[in-house]
């Protein structure tokens, strides 16, 4: 027991030595759905819906030069629409997520990097409605949607240093779930296009 509580103390010890960087993204969601049933698709075809995305996260380097490890807490918004002359209907939903991911800086020049970044999202609904003609339902009771979300996604940043304690960044990113945990025989998956700003503070810089 005691070897287990010196191992947590020494790497929260080392977690706050290396740390290197907190950061904020924000931005857009462009999120078009992929609804099946029966391994039948919607006759009514999904629009693309728009929603905002929000991170919190922290960053640390790893033992190669240029590469570290970020973990963050998101908050994202994955809408839709669709509609015909006699129908329509529209999904908002709401999912806190667990983001992990490994990122390359790669300097471009004095003021500028280009930073990739990629990894998997943990996430679960905390809001859905579910509106057809003014009727609404509640979409966290629904197999298709509730459960734990994966989602891998991959990111491309460009970063501005204001000085030697902060960035600005302008970025892009995709990312594609997956619910494996839904045994039902309807079955969802979204692919989400991101436009995110942020900005970046370093933390213990040598």
């Amino acid at each position: 027991m005691m070897k287990n509580y010196l191992l947590i103390a020494t790497l929260i010890t080392s977690f706050q030595l290396f740390s290197q960087e907190a950061y904020f993204l924000t931005g857009n969601n462009f999120t078009k759905y992929i609804f099946k049933t029966s391994g039948e698709s919607m006759t009514t075809k999904l629009q693309v819906g728009t929603g905002s995305t929000y991170e919190i996260g922290y960053s640390i380097p790893l033992k190669y030069p240029k590469v570290s490890y970020a973990i963050s807490l998101t908050l994202d918004d994955y809408n839709a629409i669709a509609g015909s002359s006699v129908s329509s209907y529209s999904w908002d939903s709401k999912y806190v997520g667990v983001q992990n991911g490994i990122s390359y800086n790669y300097p471009i020049s004095t003021n500028f990097q280009l930073l990739v970044n990629g990894g998997l999202n943990f996430s679960t609904i905390i809001y859905g409605k579910q509106t057809i003609n003014g009727a609404v339902n509640d979409l966290k009771t629904q197999d298709e949607f509730s459960g734990m979300l994966l989602l891998s996604f991959i990111r491309l940043q460009t970063r501005y240093k204001l000085n030697d304690y902060g960035y600005l960044s302008l970025g892009y990113g995709f990312s594609k779930s997956l619910n494996p945990f839904n045994l039902s025989p309807q079955k969802l998956s979204f692919n989400t296009n991101q436009i995110l700003f942020g900005i970046h503070f370093n933390i213990n810089k040598k």
